[in-house]
């Protein structure tokens, strides 16, 4: 698994920077404003079917070989327009909680997607008591200005123990950002144990690949 994470990447920095013009962007407030103008007319979800956005479906198929019980309550961290929420909701997943930091994103999910809707910035302390989930799903949301690895205390903190975190990494920040040495950190420490890791499609049509990852929370 290790020499997998350490396979020559698939391109430079560059070309991945250079696949979607968000990915330039560096700070929240910028971020925040491009999602503003994308979800407008709701092109934001006309995209990601034109794109083949498979990370969605391609997580959450991962995510049912380790939860067969659809009375999980599962938390969908950085949810965007609920594309996690919906493949869920066709698997039977019914106990289902969402929370992004874009209001514009928010307001594009469908009604009664989720039991709660939260808007919350994944980068700071999570007001959630402990051990709140069953399992975490968190998919587009380790990227390019987005969302970085302490995050994963945060869900580990409020995932039960036992309980899975399923979450997609973009390969163009997976060692920029310090992904690699927090994953390994946390796996040394015995706080997660690794049951999947592969490189998904991602974003097929777009060349973005990302590392899909499946883990058990330990504590």
């Amino acid at each position: 698994m290790e020499d997998e994470r350490n396979e020559d990447k698939l391109m430079s920095k560059n070309e991945i920077e250079n696949k979607l013009p968000i990915y330039k962007l560096k700070t929240g407030k910028e971020i925040k404003k491009y999602y503003d103008v994308w979800t407008e007319d709701n092109n934001y979800n006309k995209d990601m079917l034109d794109w083949d956005y498979s990370a969605p479906r391609e997580t959450v198929s991962v995510f049912i070989k380790y939860n067969q019980n659809n009375k999980t309550k599962i938390f969908d961290a950085g949810c965007g327009t609920g594309l996690v929420g919906i493949e869920l909701k066709k698997n039977g997943y019914n106990i289902l909680d969402g929370a992004d930091f874009s209001q514009s994103m928010i307001k594009q999910v469908p009604k009664n997607l989720y039991q709660n809707l939260y808007k919350i910035d994944l980068n700071k302390k999570i007001l959630f008591k402990d051990n709140t989930y069953d399992a975490i799903i968190c998919v587009g949301t380790f990227t390019y200005g987005h969302v970085h690895p302490p995050a994963l205390d945060e869900m580990t903190r409020i995932c039960k123990n036992g309980g899975n975190i399923s979450f997609t990494i973009n390969v163009g920040i997976y060692e920029e950002y310090g992904f690699d040495k927090k994953i390994k950190e946390m796996e040394k420490n015995g706080i997660l144990k690794i049951k999947e890791f592969f490189m998904s499609d991602y974003i097929k049509t777009k060349g973005v690949n990302a590392w899909l990852c499946l883990t058990t929370v330990r504590k």
